[in-house]
C-alpha cells in the first residue's frame, strides 16, 4: 500500500517543505499549492499590502498605480497566479510563473525574452515583514508585476531578455577558454548591475518630481520613502557606463540610484547595452559586486 505524503500548511520564506521538496527533485518550474498557504501566510500578506498602499500612492511613479488598479489583488489574501495571470495576459502577454528558488541568470533573462516573469510563492514571515535579501511573492506580485501590465515597459523586458541571447552567442565564438570565461563573467555582471540599477531600484521624473519604478523599492516599506527623501542617497541621471561599473550591496538601503526620464528612454538604454555588448565593451567592466556564480556561468555557456 503506497503511502502519500502529507505536508504541512505554510508557504513560509525558508520554512516550507513544499519548495524544499521541489529543490530536492530539481524542479524549477512549479506550481502554486494554495491551500497550503496558511492563515498566517495570508495575515502577512494583508499587513504588507496595508501599510504599502499609502507608500506608493506618495512615491510610486504613475504607471505602477494604474496596474496595481489593473490587476485586482485583493489586500487581504495572497494572490492566486491564475488570477493574476488572467488580467495581465490581455495587457502585455507577461505573465507570472511560479518558481521554487533561484533561476540561473540565462534561464531568468530567458523567461523575460519569453513574457514570463519567474516568481516565487512563498511569502516573509508575518512577524518580520522588512526587507530580505531573497524575493518572496509581495515582491516578485506587488513590487514587479504592476509595471508588467505597461507596454512600454513590458517591451523594454524583453528586448533586456534578448540580450541575454546576444550575450550567449557572442562568448560562444571566444575559443580560448580562460578568455570566454573572464568575458562571460563581466558581462554577466554589468546586465547585473543594468537590471539592479534600473528594474529593481530605478527612479524616474515625473511631473511632481522623482518617482520611484524599481521593484525592489515598490516593495520596501522602508526604503521606498528613504529613496525620494533622504539627504544622504546620491540620485544622478542614469548614464550606462556608471550603472554597469558601479558594485552594489543587497542588504542595506542603496546610496545611490539613476533616474530615467520614460520607459521609452529606459527602452533605448537596452538597446545601446546591446550595442556595447556587440563592440565588447561589457568585456572588462570593474570588478566588486555582484559575484557570478557558477550556475550562472553554465546557463549562458549550455546555450551558446
Amino acid at each position: 500500500m503506497s503511502r502519500t505524503t502529507v505536508l504541512e500548511p505554510g508557504l513560509t520564506t525558508s520554512e516550507s517543505p513544499f519548495i524544499e521538496q521541489a529543490q530536492q527533485r530539481g524542479q524549477l518550474y512549479i506550481s502554486q499549492p494554495y491551500e497550503l498557504y496558511s492563515d498566517e501566510n495570508h495575515e502577512a500578506w494583508r499587513k504588507l499590502y496595508s501599510r504599502m498602499l499609502p507608500r506608493w500612492e506618495r512615491y510610486a511613479n504613475e504607471h505602477f498605480l494604474e496596474g496595481i488598479g489593473k490587476l485586482c489583488l485583493d489586500p487581504n489574501r495572497v494572490p492566486k497566479l491564475d488570477e493574476v495571470n488572467k488580467f495581465l495576459r490581455p495587457l502585455t502577454g507577461f505573465q507570472a510563473k511560479a518558481v521554487s528558488g533561484y533561476i540561473p541568470a540565462f534561464l531568468f533573462f530567458d523567461c523575460l525574452r519569453n513574457r514570463e516573469f519567474p516568481t516565487t510563492i512563498t511569502i516573509r514571515r508575518s512577524d518580520k515583514l522588512d526587507y530580505l535579501p531573497e524575493p518572496d511573492i509581495f515582491h516578485d506580485i506587488a513590487g514587479h508585476v504592476p509595471m508588467h501590465t505597461d507596454k512600454h515597459f513590458a517591451e523594454t523586458l524583453v528586448r533586456f531578455g534578448e540580450c541575454a541571447h546576444t550575450a550567449a552567442d557572442l562568448v560562444s565564438g571566444i575559443r580560448d577558454p580562460e578568455t570566454r570565461i573572464h568575458c562571460l563573467t563581466s558581462i554577466i555582471r554589468a546586465m547585473a548591475r543594468f537590471f539592479w540599477f534600473t528594474i529593481e531600484f530605478g527612479l524616474m521624473r515625473g511631473r511632481d518630481g522623482l518617482k520611484v519604478y524599481g521593484s525592489g523599492l515598490l516593495s520596501s516599506h522602508g526604503e521606498i520613502a528613504h529613496a525620494i527623501e533622504a539627504p544622504e542617497v546620491q540620485r544622478y541621471p542614469i548614464q550606462l557606463e556608471w550603472a554597469i561599473n558601479q558594485a552594489f550591496e543587497i542588504d542595506r538601503y542603496q546610496p545611490l540610484l539613476f533616474v530615467v526620464d520614460s520607459f521609452d528612454h529606459l527602452f533605448s538604454l537596452v538597446d545601446q547595452l546591446e550595442g556595447w555588448l556587440k563592440a565588447g565593451k561589457l568585456n572588462n567592466v570593474a570588478p566588486g559586486e555582484p559575484g557570478v556564480n557558477e550556475e550562472d556561468l553554465k546557463s549562458f555557456l549550455r546555450r551558446g
